[in-house]
């Protein structure tokens, strides 16, 4: 097992509910963060990373999301939320005001688009763990950032005392074994089809956008391969693959896919904030097709008119749900 967890195991990304009108629902956001962690598998959620749609949302939304989902959950799971920008001054004041809101950690991403080198990406890490008490994790993800975090700015990093874990999109399995082999670092696949592989060359878990919806297909992959059972584990991950495959990687966002499952599921979400725009009826048909094909695996759908989990609201092609709140 993993050293340490500071962030949790299976940890999903959390979307961030919306009003049909666009406003932040915080009744939504507790609804469904209550949902993931008891019944979804999830031990941690991120709030605002780019599934949580931080790109437009205010510094006031994110620190009230914060407060909402940590009074919410409790200590039932760890809560980290999402800081990163392109302005260091700017990184290290969400953080403290991330941690003032009651979050248990942050998660920092590399400065985008101004590609700094290496030392001065560091340099940023530093800052802002210097801001906080808290723990960080560090988002290492290139092919959105444009710039990643090389192994050896890992190794230096490691060496602060608040530096505590990695989520991992950078797709260098050796770079990342070297690391962890290393240090006392928890890494955090961001991939889910690296979440087996990581699992297995010494990373803690994951932070998942998919497990949104499919938490306990997920986390059972964890599971099975912490038992030693490795065949079952390679056909849990094998089984959940065309789902992940259909969020995230058939042309459309992972939070415009995982939020058109959740109101299909009658789950809090609602719509998408500009310039993302909503899935079709039928992708989101075809999602659910491939969604439908889990079983139980899945997060049980909302039975109608209820708020309960249970057969009165399955999900069907060409049927999209309105109950607890969903946004379809």
């Amino acid at each position: 097992m993993p050293p340490t967890k500071p962030f949790g195991r299976t940890v999903c990304a959390m979307v961030t509910p919306f009003t049909a009108d666009g406003a932040l629902d915080l009744d939504g956001a507790q609804r469904l963060a209550d949902r993931l962690v008891t019944e979804g598998g999830c031990d941690g959620l991120v709030l605002s990373g780019t599934t949580g749609e931080s790109p437009t949302t205010t510094d006031a939304e994110k620190s009230a999301l914060v407060t909402a989902v940590v009074e919410a959950v409790g200590d039932r799971a760890r809560i980290t939320a999402g800081v990163g920008s392109a302005d260091t001054r700017h990184t290290a004041g969400l953080a403290r005001a991330a941690e003032r809101a009651g979050a248990h950690g942050v998660l920092v991403v590399t400065p985008y688009y101004s590609r700094p080198p290496q030392e001065d990406i560091a340099e940023h890490f530093r800052t802002v763990a210097d801001a906080v008490g808290v723990p960080v994790m560090l988002y290492d993800i290139p092919g959105r950032t444009g710039t990643r975090i090389e192994p050896d700015t890992m190794l230096r990093l490691a060496e602060h005392p608040r530096v505590a874990g990695v989520k991992d999109c950078a797709y260098d399995l050796l770079g990342s074994s070297k690391v962890i082999a290393a240090t006392g670092l928890a890494y955090y696949s961001g991939c889910e089809e690296l979440n087996l592989p990581l699992r297995a060359v010494g990373g803690t878990g994951y932070v998942s956008t998919v497990a949104n919806v499919a938490g306990p297909a997920l986390a059972a992959v964890l599971d099975a391969f912490d038992r030693g059972e490795n065949a079952e584990a390679t056909r849990l991950h094998q089984r959940v693959l065309p789902l992940a495959e259909q969020m995230m990687a058939a042309g459309l966002p992972g939070t415009v896919t995982a939020k058109a499952l959740l109101g299909a599921l009658g789950l809090p979400g609602g719509p998408v904030r500009a310039p993302l725009r909503e899935a079709s009826k039928e992708r989101t048909e075809a999602l659910l097709k491939v969604y439908e094909g889990l079983g139980q695996a899945v997060i049980p759908p909302v039975r109608e008119g209820t708020g309960q989990s249970g057969a009165g609201c399955e999900p069907r092609p060409g049927r999209l749900s309105r109950c607890c709140g969903g946004s379809r």
